[in-house]
């Protein structure tokens, strides 16, 4: 199988579209001009920082790693890094004078198995055979000016396609999905101890559960335990369900196309679509975007004009008004709040929450009002105060 045949469509689709972006050219031209004047530094800081893992030193993670290369068709020298963290996480950095890099945190390397890091390296060498790295997401949503609203919400909605495209190079190197699903349930919950043992039909139903239905209530498992430590796994497990059905996978699996309109599906379910539907949840969730999104704009008593080029990206040119009294509809806030915790699921709160930091996050750095005016409003809509760090402070590399 030619690897560059799993990409996802609208990785592929979007990647394309925004490599023609003003901002996206001027970044890559300043990045080339940095390159030709000499390396970035990139494996000295490594050196510094991490250990550099030799073949005698992880012959298991070298032999993986040779493995994934040759399924992936990866054409370059790669060297394997280790370095000192807690947390679960792993990244392939950009290619410099000819060698590839991928960094592991020593938490990481110690709790997944043999097959979990399969999955893991295949999906970090995913990255690099499809030139993920020709979009520098980091240096566009922390640049000096930050690109404006519209493109940083196309660059975050290409990631997520990035990230599928790169979960099914794993699948293929490891081609064990009980194994992608357990790499992905630690991921999304830290546990490895024998305390919790990891069942997949449980798993899966638990992800069933957490379809993003209005009026859902009674969840066996709270959906902010998912989306603090990984926003996105719920739907990387049933992505990668759908990938593994589909005739990519199985010889007489679901068709690509099909596979496709499957995962476009899913993805709807990380869009504000409750701007367009009828339900009164939705209706409840947009009253509530509009209130709040003034609310945090307002909260250092000055409206931007790209805050309010980030509004009407949810609501329409021209539905920003100078004669709005914002004071009486953050005063209306709590009455607001109440109708969608009563129409709505946690997760759905949570996708609002989510649409509201991106308008803090409008000038590139969020105020520290508009910060405060966030966890009040999670604190009205029941979501847990550190799902607003996570999606203000994430970082915005691909990993």
């Amino acid at each position: 199988m030619n690897p560059q045949d799993i990409r996802a469509a609208q990785d592929k689709l979007l990647f394309t579209k925004l490599q023609k972006e003003r901002a996206v050219i001027e970044v890559n031209k300043q990045i080339a001009r940095q390159e030709r004047e000499g390396p970035l530094g990139t494996r000295r800081r490594l050196l510094a920082t991490s250990v550099k893992l030799s073949e005698s030193m992880a012959p298991g993670l070298t032999r993986i790693a040779k493995d994934c290369i040759e399924k992936l068709s990866v054409d370059l020298p790669t060297e394997l890094y280790a370095y000192n963290s807690p947390q679960f996480n792993a990244a392939c950095v950009k290619p410099e004078e000819g060698k590839l890099f991928i960094m592991f945190s020593s938490s990481l390397l110690d709790a997944f198995d043999e097959a979990e890091l399969h999955f893991v390296m295949g999906h970090e060498l995913g990255h690099f055979i499809f030139g993920h790295h020709d979009l520098p997401i980091g240096y566009l949503l922390r640049g000096n000016p930050p690109v404006g609203p519209e493109l940083a919400l196309g660059l975050t909605s290409w990631s997520r396609y990035a990230e599928f495209s790169a979960d099914r190079a794993g699948a293929i190197c490891v081609n064990d999905f009980e194994a992608v699903s357990r790499a992905l349930f630690k991921l999304a919950s830290g546990v490895t101890s024998q305390v919790v043992r990891f069942k997949l039909d449980d798993f899966l139903r638990q992800v069933d559960e957490m379809q993003f239905e209005d009026g859902e209530g009674g969840m066996q498992s709270a959906p902010q335990d998912w989306f603090m430590t990984h926003p996105f796994s719920p739907l990387r497990v049933k992505a990668l369900q759908v990938f593994h059905r589909s005739e990519l996978m199985l010889e007489n699996g679901a068709s690509v196309d099909d596979m496709e309109l499957s995962i476009e599906g899913l993805m709807g379910l990380m869009e504000p679509s409750y701007l367009q539907a009828r339900t009164e949840g939705d209706k409840a969730m947009r009253h509530m975007l509009f209130a709040g999104a003034l609310a945090v704009a307002n909260a250092d008593n000055d409206i931007s004009e790209k805050e309010i080029d980030v509004f009407e990206k949810f609501f329409g040119e021209n539905e920003f008004n100078e004669t709005l009294d914002i004071e009486k509809l953050t005063e209306r806030l709590p009455v607001r709040a109440d109708r969608v915790v009563k129409n709505t699921s946690v997760p759905k709160r949570m996708q609002l929450v989510r649409d509201l930091c991106v308008v803090a996050r409008a000038e590139g750095k969020c105020h520290p009002a508009a910060l405060r005016q966030l966890h009040e409003i999670a604190a009205l809509l029941e979501v847990p105060d550190i799902f607003i760090e996570q999606a203000i402070c994430g970082d915005a590399e691909l990993d």
